[in-house]
């Protein structure tokens, strides 16, 4: 028998090393943004997206959905036959009033899927192949299985109803579907690092890109261990990751991931965040007897348009407001009649707001998304809620519990999944 002595191992190991470190610069060439040209080999797909998606938007452009959702519109489907290709469409009305709530009217929406600038590729080390962006990144369209499909709209109806009781939601958006149309966490800042938080520790390391490169990398638990998310709302964030994460327990879903990302914020946007406390929030209570969302919604779930009553507030730790006196509440709005101005109504309105967990959003494009610390932005969804805990995912678990004795992984009980991801998010935060 022969060994190697310390001089060859040695030598074995650096040739190791050099032979990953070679492997993952060629990974790190392929991954990034890249347009969607006639050379590329998605374009022909691209364009039958946009023609598709043009059609489907343009029926309820045409028809436009009624404030009442019914039973009917959370199975309507519809087949359009296109030249090259046929596209089936489900619920539209549903996905249609979801994009009214959030304030995007039927011919914006039309316009920035289908204008003619071309779609970007997204290539990250993330799991899925086949991810667009929209050249403004506004949307991020992402193909998706069968069996994800089928469980979406499955559970469509309670998804919208979880997004009606609970307005500020961290769940993704989903816009569209054929493939699915989300709204994209990040937008509209690109140059962030992102972190996709799972709260576990096996296979959670990625190896960042070098410094200055366009390289996209997905960073991951391991990566943001040592640093903090340092918010005067962290309370808010707190309890809406544990009201969320309950419901996706609910749907027996595990494997879902908290998207995080932070960036400095300029002098004057925090000079902007500590004046908070004097601003008026205007909002107003969710009806429980209406649809999960009305088309003539304000342009953020949970605000009101300027001719509503004015709740004055002052701010919590918890992001939510408690009520300035009654003759503040009156002078904050000329029109607010003396039922409305009253203390019993604005008891009312702050309950409904706790009860909604609501808080004081940003001034900012995608403000559902983006939670402003003392210095730093944060981007923060849940995002890949596909994942059921089937009889596959069991025996998953229970392979991995043999191979990684001791240590956390991913396929859990949506249980255990649900608390550790809460306990993550209360233990990196301050």
């Amino acid at each position: 028998m022969s060994t190697a002595g310390p001089g060859m191992l040695s030598h074995q190991q650096r040739s190791m090393k050099r032979r990953r470190w070679g492997g993952l610069r060629q990974q790190w060439k392929l991954l990034g943004l890249f347009e969607i040209d006639q050379q590329h080999e998605f374009y022909s797909l691209t364009c039958m997206m946009k023609e598709g998606l043009a059609a489907a938007i343009q029926n309820t452009i045409d028809d436009p959905p009624a404030n009442e959702l019914t039973d009917e519109d959370f199975r309507l489907e519809v087949t359009q036959i296109h030249k090259d290709f046929t596209m089936e469409t489900f619920a539209g009305p549903v996905f249609a009033t979801l994009r009214g709530s959030l304030g995007m009217t039927e011919q914006e929406y039309q316009q920035s899927l289908c204008s003619e600038n071309c779609y970007l590729q997204f290539i990250s080390n993330s799991k899925s192949k086949a991810d667009f962006f929209l050249n403004d990144k506004r949307f991020f369209l992402k193909t998706q299985n069968k069996r994800e499909i089928k469980f979406l709209l499955g559970n469509l109806k309670i998804y919208m109803e979880h997004l009606r009781k609970y307005p500020h939601s961290l769940l993704v958006k989903f816009l569209q579907r054929f493939f699915i149309v989300m709204q994209s966490v990040f937008y509209p800042d690109d140059r962030i690092n992102a972190y996709d938080i799972k709260g576990c520790e096996v296979s959670r390391w990625t190896e960042p890109a070098p410094e200055g490169s366009h390289i996209i990398v997905v960073l991951k638990d391991l990566n943001f261990e040592g640093q903090f998310i340092t918010l005067q709302q962290r309370s808010w964030l707190l309890r809406q990751v544990e009201i969320d994460t309950h419901f996706l327990r609910q749907l027996n879903v595990l494997d879902y991931s908290l998207l995080l990302a932070h960036q400095p914020l300029h002098h004057d946007e925090r000079h902007q965040g500590l004046s908070f406390a004097t601003l008026i929030v205007r909002a107003k209570s969710v009806n429980p007897g209406s649809s999960p969302i009305h088309m003539n919604a304000a342009t953020v779930p949970g605000a009101v348009m300027d001719e509503d009553p004015a709740l004055s507030l002052s701010e919590t730790d918890s992001g939510l407001k408690t009520p300035h006196s009654q003759a503040a509440s009156r002078s904050s709005s000329p029109r607010t009649c003396a039922k409305d101005a009253g203390p019993a109504s604005t008891e009312a309105e702050l309950q409904d707001l706790q009860a909604q967990n609501r808080r004081l959003l940003p001034n900012l494009k995608n403000p559902l998304h983006i939670i402003d610390g003392p210095e730093q932005r944060y981007f923060v969804g849940i995002i890949d809620i596909f994942t059921v805990y089937s009889f596959k995912k069991r025996l998953e678990h229970l392979w991995k519990r043999l191979r990684h004795p001791g240590r956390s992984f991913s396929t859990v009980s949506p249980q255990t999944y649900c608390l550790r991801l809460c306990q993550w998010v209360q233990d990196h935060t301050k």
